[in-house]
């Protein structure tokens, strides 16, 4: 099929995703309006809602396979169908897929409102999906709204927990002026360029027929916007109070899909709007990229908290991939969709195991609370041990290969500091990953281990292990994922042999 993005209806077939997920979204909603009462009542509830929403993320991804085989003609403007926003899609239909698979238990347990938590995931995805394929600010900004409004009733979703109320206020406020910043830096851009869309904003660049200095204001306060999405250093302040307040399924959904739809956007924007600014953004990106990696490892050292810990070490993963925005060279690119891929998977899989060790519950996530659950749950302890070296790169997991392709690209811009700082930074999660693998296997039981349901063990444990499963195949065949995004990242044609078409230092 030949789809023409000059036509209205081109634009219709090029969002068919993004519209498939919102109908499931509404249909969800709806059809959890009469939940259950009971504990049991809410489970079933739970489980069928679940299906009918994991129904519609694959019905999307039917969707977006069906892009990867159409001939795109014309530009709208508004719209990418290219390869780079559909690898994107991959890996947020994967994080908001692994979301619903391991929080049934969690929902049925707290008795919480399943056809709203799962509508919301559903609505905050399609919002995600967005972000990364518009290459128009104004797009962007209501796509990130709808990302983040649903975020912040996700964080506040169990309403008899008194620190998630606390944890959604907090990002509601915090969430409102980062968005602020965003709105505008886009009003800046489009005073000083005449335009709101990617290309015709680099265009006006190249030829220097915008306003210099308000066009660098305009993009100052977006990079401060995104920042603040991705929890970069000094903007994370948000993120370890938000992550372990959040009930434990929305945490693992912003950790992976927020931050994955937030880097990918932040990408977008600055390769495609503001390449030839190279010069004037690069230093931001490194120092950004080098505080992150630096203060999210270092805080997460003195962690006794599982939760919080996951959630500072998802900082100084941050800090990783805004490397490979500051090298800004094809093996970079590659290197960010590729790990954020395997980071999906490993992360949504911690916090996965954290639940279960935890009873389903947000009493227990603490490292005592850990002691000897390797040897009382050996298959969750392998797994969740597993996990902890994929994050902190211990070779032979996908972790190890995604930053590896993270130091060639850094290697490949000669951003000798930046390379050093990735290797410092994985040596220092070392040790504070390998602390709760040491608890899990070498201290005796401390408190009784809270109950699990029978009910719970299925679909959140075949899940597990297929991600387990994952992470290891992808460790070791990694050639096909990096080729895939390879193609993605050629897709922005923006890249020469010597990076962002020359320009990277």
């Amino acid at each position: 099929m030949t789809l023409d993005l000059t036509a209205g209806g081109g634009i219709v077939w090029a969002l068919l995703p993004e519209i498939l997920l919102s109908i499931c979204a509404m249909a969800v909603l709806l059809a959890g309006v009469p939940g259950g009462k009971t504990r049991e009542a809410s489970g079933d509830r739970a489980d069928s809602l679940m299906r009918l929403a994991l129904s519609g993320i694959i019905g999307a991804a039917a969707a977006n396979a069906w892009l990867h085989g159409v001939n795109v003609v014309g530009d709208s403007g508004m719209i990418a169908v290219d390869p780079f926003r559909l690898y994107g899609n991959w890996i947020l239909l994967l994080g908001a897929a692994l979301t619903l698979l391991i929080s049934i238990p969690y929902i049925s347990e707290q008795r919480l409102q399943a056809g709203e938590f799962y509508s919301l995931v559903l609505l905050a995805t399609a919002g995600m999906m967005v972000m990364v394929g518009t290459r128009n600010l104004i797009v962007l900004f209501l796509a990130l709204e709808t990302m983040s409004i649903a975020a912040y009733v996700l964080t506040g979703c169990n309403r008899r927990d008194r620190r998630s109320a606390e944890a959604s206020l907090k990002y509601f406020i915090l969430g409102a002026f980062s968005s602020a910043f965003l709105l505008y830096g886009i009003a800046l851009v489009w005073g000083a360029t005449g335009s709101v869309t990617l290309p015709e904003v680099a265009e006006t660049i190249e030829t220097g027929a915008g306003f210099a200095g308000l066009l660098l204001a305009g993009m100052g306060l977006i990079g401060i916007g995104f920042a603040f999405k991705v929890a970069a250093v000094p903007f994370h302040m948000w993120a370890p109070d938000v992550y372990d307040g959040a009930p434990t399924p929305s945490t693992a959904f912003m950790a992976v899909a927020v931050k994955s739809a937030s880097v990918l956007a932040f990408v977008r924007v600055f390769l495609e709007a503001f390449w030839l600014l190279y010069d004037a953004w690069y230093p931001v990106a490194w120092w950004l990229a080098a505080l992150t990696i630096i203060v999210g490892n270092l805080i997460a050292l003195s962690q006794t908290s599982v939760k919080r810990m996951l959630a500072y070490s998802s900082v100084a993963h941050g800090g990783y991939l805004l490397v490979g925005l500051a090298a800004a060279n094809e093996i970079s690119t590659a290197a960010i969709l590729s790990y954020l891929l395997i980071y999906t998977l490993m992360n949504a899989g911690a916090f996965g195991i954290v639940m279960t060790v935890g009873g389903h519950a947000e009493n227990r996530v603490e490292l005592d609370d850990f002691a000897g659950a390797g040897w009382s749950r050996p298959l969750l302890g392998v797994m969740f041990t597993i996990f902890l070296l994929s994050l902190a790169g211990f070779p032979g997991t996908g972790g190890f290969m995604a930053k590896i392709f993270l130091l060639q690209g850094a290697v490949a811009s000669r951003l000798w500091t930046l390379a050093l700082l990735l290797a410092l930074g994985t040596v220092i999660s070392y040790y504070y990953y390998l602390r709760v693998a040491w608890y899990m296997w070498m201290k005796p039981p401390g408190r009784a281990e809270a109950t699990e349901q029978p009910a719970a063990a299925l679909a959140l444990r075949a899940t597990l292990i297929g991600a387990t499963a994952l992470v290891l195949v992808l460790g070791i065949f990694p050639g096909p994922l990096l080729d895939g995004a390879m193609a993605a990242a050629d897709a922005l044609g923006l890249f020469s042999a010597d990076g962002l078409l020359g320009l990277a230092p």
